[in-house]
């Protein structure tokens, strides 16, 4: 109950994300998102009972369902084409490193110093943001004119030639602005859906294949013991592989193919070693294949599709409907995390909740599926501007 409110709450923040975006700019929305988090963080650690924890949940969960639209949108406007996919790499670097500093954290300090030490990025991000410029395209997008020059030239330098890209920036938003308000059921256009398309069907695919979160306290249950350590340093080896992909080099779709193989692989493994010993055979290999199934999973995940997916995303839409289409993504996102937690449970009720190798085949599948869809329907986005990317999705 408690872990699923965050998940809740992130759905409900995803949901006026693009809005919320739209309107008070991409660093106001960071900074309203960091003071839901640490409304959140403060309830959790000053908390006597069940309902401030639970609010507190939930206001963590709705500041990081803004975040997770609002940061991968503003790196990928502010960022050169060149390390704009890399840059957005290393927000999902940051992201697995937190994860793995909380859960070591929460080994050697009390849950309630452990909520204090989620207000320390909060405050960090808050600091930061009075230094950094604005997102130029939202700034003209606005109508912000002087405001698009200075925070345009403050990202590319005082002596880099910018007219070009400003130029190419300032006609597509002019073309974009003379469309309509763009509304839910415009995304559905013949213009829009392939890029809908896109985002959504990578959102639900990222979701369903990363199930680990969900599975990882049955496996260390005592089903087939995994000692903590082990998944430690699981998860800190899947940064070290996850950096890898920051060379501006690589290409989107070359790690998603990659990292939905390794889940299928990891997947495939851990399912294999529940099936040996539900079955009694090879009972020593058993608990191998499950640890190195569940670690090839996290470590092929970090290398793909925990991020990908977010670059694509904030890289394919226009500007005329990101707003609306990126809070549809990431409320899918958000969506898929909560009902893969909630059928993975029930996955295991007609085994009496042990894990069962059919439940590992099904998500297996799905990666699978993943490896279709990025080799026939996602496009290569590398070295091209967000205007040269979403024409060639138009064309």
């Amino acid at each position: 109950m408690f872990g699923s409110i965050l998940t809740i709450g992130a759905m409900l923040g995803a949901a006026p994300s693009g809005l919320i975006t739209d309107t008070f700019g991409r660093k106001g929305a960071m900074r309203m998102s960091a003071s839901f988090c640490i409304t959140g963080w403060l309830a959790v650690y000053f908390s006597m009972g069940a309902l401030l924890l639970y609010m507190g949940r939930f206001f963590t969960g709705y500041g990081i369902g803004i975040f997770s639209y609002v940061v991968p949108v503003f790196i990928a406007e502010i960022a050169p084409k060149s390390i704009r996919g890399g840059l957005t790499t290393l927000n999902q670097h940051m992201i697995v490193s937190g994860s793995s500093v909380a859960f070591l954290l929460g080994t050697v300090v009390t849950w309630r110093t452990l909520a204090l030490t989620g207000l320390v990025p909060c405050i960090i991000l808050l600091i930061n943001l009075v230094f950094i410029p604005e997102s130029p395209r939202w700034l003209e997008k606005v109508g912000h004119e002087k405001e698009f020059e200075v925070a345009f030239r403050r990202l590319r330098g005082k002596d880099a030639d910018v007219s070009k890209e400003a130029t190419e920036i300032q006609i597509n938003i002019e073309t974009l602005q003379s469309l309509p308000k763009a509304k839910m059921s415009d995304l559905f256009q013949s213009k829009y859906i392939r890029s809908l398309i896109i985002g959504v069907g990578l959102s639900s695919s990222k979701i369903v294949i990363n199930f680990f979160r969900s599975s990882q306290k049955t496996q260390m249950s005592g089903i087939i013991p995994l000692k903590p350590d082990l998944c430690k340093l699981g998860l800190l080896g899947s940064n070290n592989h996850s950096w890898s992909s920051f060379d501006g080099e690589i290409r989107t779709k070359t790690p998603s193919h990659v990292s939905a193989s390794g889940t299928f692989l990891g997947c495939f493994l851990t399912g294999t070693s529940f099936f040996l010993k539900s079955n009694a055979m090879l009972l020593d290999w058993a608990p191998v294949l499950a640890v190195g199934g569940v670690l090839i999973y996290v470590e092929s995940f970090s290398i793909g599709m925990g991020a990908v997916p977010w670059v694509i995303m904030s890289e394919i839409f226009p500007l005329n409907v990101k707003g609306v289409a990126g809070s549809l993504v990431v409320l899918v996102n958000w969506l898929g995390a909560w009902a893969v937690s909630y059928t993975f449970l029930h996955f295991q009720l007609p085994y009496e909740l042990e894990p069962h190798s059919s439940t590992f085949s099904i998500y297996a599948g799905f990666s699978t599926m993943t490896i279709l869809f990025v080799a026939k329907i996602v496009p290569e986005t590398k070295g091209k501007t967000l205007e040269e990317i979403q024409a060639c999705i138009n064309s």
